[in-house]
């Protein structure tokens, strides 16, 4: 049966999305513009307490301290998922998050006023936190409250909420706006407000289904919620689902992330989510943002017109993750992660050939900024939202807190790493920076070319089973257990590891 969309069920996305993921856009971005002011005021306060100006050196150092603490809160909030998703659920968890957010917002409103730049510090720790268990449970829980032919579409919702994140702080960051040396506090403060709306407005929808029934072992809660979410009473099929997946996993029980890593019943899935997480944030995606005011300036857009370049890349980002909402049912997963990092490995080698004649040919800097749009146009169509549908898609209730929490902690680490070593590779190789870019785009598109399996409009069942056969393990009649009427996928919790 194909579902449709629902008021329930938007609702509860668009609340999610807005009160999650919407924060973890805002916050890569709003230290971006008001950067200036903000060290201006680090080294203000510490000559009121010192006496002396701070040292070059200690403001390099407190600022990409500042800047680098957001993604390691990330990697902290992600070793969070599994833990706090298996014993508050997706809903509670999401609800429980807002103290990492709403906590941070206060802390760096008042900044300023208490002067105090560590408690800026700390705050960037703490919506990092916010940030990593965001970016992980709005998927999960919007994956597991869809219908199967909206998953793909409903699962871009966070993605697209970020890039909305990211171009509200990108306006707001405009200097007549709030990004100047009075508006800073206040622009990393608003972070606080989704979270309360978020608060206030989640609990009255209903929690995942699947986590009532196959966790919670809860069938009228579970039936009460899905008939909420699907706007009819007739939601049997679905749960006869969901008990199949239920039956067929019970032996297994909660998989630990250590667990996850040895079974070979999902090694391709693993192997699959590390590299797309891999490939998504060394594709150079956050370099680019960081580099595209520097291109902009040397393709000779004017200082103060820079910012609303900006803008205009960060719309243009928007537009195409709406695109992909739209798109991703009918073209599907594997086909949008094709184009999208086929595009990205191409803007890169045409940015290396622009930035390198830059100087000697007047026409190369607007090809720069072209290179820069379609990169941007690939990432969001592609790379940038896919890959945390999949991850939905292809593990199954007891296996999915820990594979997220894998796929999230690579995409953080590698997200900070990108921060950090970025600075180093722009001042060694200039301009070739971008091709080791292009080379990780090119590595991924061939892994997902090879391996990746499209999965739209399949049950999470049918999805296992198609990887059962990539894993070379065999799918055996659980022992005591009916056997499975209505399906033609048997369940598979007795693996023979005919794979080692």
């Amino acid at each position: 049966v194909d579902h449709r969309l629902t008021a329930v069920l938007v609702l509860a996305t668009l609340i999610s999305a807005f009160g999650s993921s919407f924060q973890y856009g805002y916050n890569v971005a709003v230290v971006n513009s008001p950067s200036l002011f903000i060290e201006a005021f680090y080294n203000s306060t510490y000559m009121e307490r010192y006496g002396v100006p701070m040292e070059e050196e200690v403001l390099t150092l407190l600022w990409s301290l500042s800047v680098s603490m957001y993604p390691l809160g990330g990697l902290l909030g992600s070793l969070m998922v599994a833990p706090l998703v298996n014993k508050l659920g997706r809903k509670g968890t999401l609800l429980f998050n807002n103290i990492f957010s709403i906590v941070p917002a206060v802390m760096m409103g008042v900044s300023e006023t208490i002067r105090s730049y560590e408690i800026i510090i700390v705050a960037r720790v703490l919506v990092g936190i916010c940030a990593g268990l965001s970016s992980n449970v709005v998927p999960m829980y919007l994956g597991e409250i869809s219908p199967k032919n909206l998953r793909g579409a409903l699962g871009i919702v966070p993605q697209l909420f970020i890039t909305i994140g990211i171009l509200s702080a990108q306006v707001l960051g405009i200097r007549n706006i709030l990004g100047n040396s009075t508006g800073w506090p206040l622009m990393l403060g608003l972070t606080g407000i989704p979270a309360v709306v978020e608060l206030l407005l989640l609990p009255l929808f209903p929690e995942s289904p699947r986590y009532l029934l196959i966790q919670r072992g809860d069938d009228t809660t579970a039936r009460k919620a899905l008939q909420r979410l699907r706007g009819w009473e007739e939601v049997d099929e679905e749960l006869s689902e969901m008990r199949l997946e239920n039956q067929s996993e019970r032996a297994e029980g909660q998989l630990s992330v250590v667990s996850l890593l040895s079974q070979a019943s999902l090694r391709w899935q693993l192997t699959s989510i590390i590299v797309m997480n891999m490939g998504q944030q060394l594709s150079g995606v956050n370099a680019i943002y960081y580099y595209a005011d520097s291109i902009y300036a040397s393709a000779g857009v004017q200082e103060n017109h820079i910012q609303f370049v900006t803008v205009g890349t960060g719309a243009v980002n928007v537009v195409m993750t709406i695109a992909a909402v739209f798109i991703v049912e009918a073209a599907g997963r594997r086909l949008l992660l094709l184009i999208g990092f086929g595009i990205c490995c191409a803007a890169c080698v045409l940015l290396t050939i622009a930035l390198k004649f830059q100087e000697s040919l007047s026409w190369m800097p607007y090809l720069s900024i072209a290179c820069i749009i379609i990169y941007v146009i690939g990432h969001a169509i592609g790379p940038s939202p896919i890959p945390y549908v999949v991850t939905t898609e292809i593990f199954r209730q007891s296996s999915r807190p820990a594979a997220f929490m894998v796929a999230g902690s690579v995409h953080w680490l590698c997200n900070f790493t990108v921060g950090l070593v970025f600075p180093f590779l722009e001042r060694g190789l200039g301009p070739y920076s971008f091709i080791i870019f292009s080379g990780v785009c090119l590595a991924t598109f061939i892994y997902i070319w090879m391996v990746v399996q499209e999965t739209k409009n399949k049950t999470f069942l049918e999805i296992s089973q198609m990887f059962a056969k990539k894993n070379k393990v065999e799918i055996k009649q659980a022992y005591g257990d009916e056997p499975l009427k209505g399906s033609e996928v048997g369940p598979e919790d007795v693996l023979s590891d005919t794979a080692f």
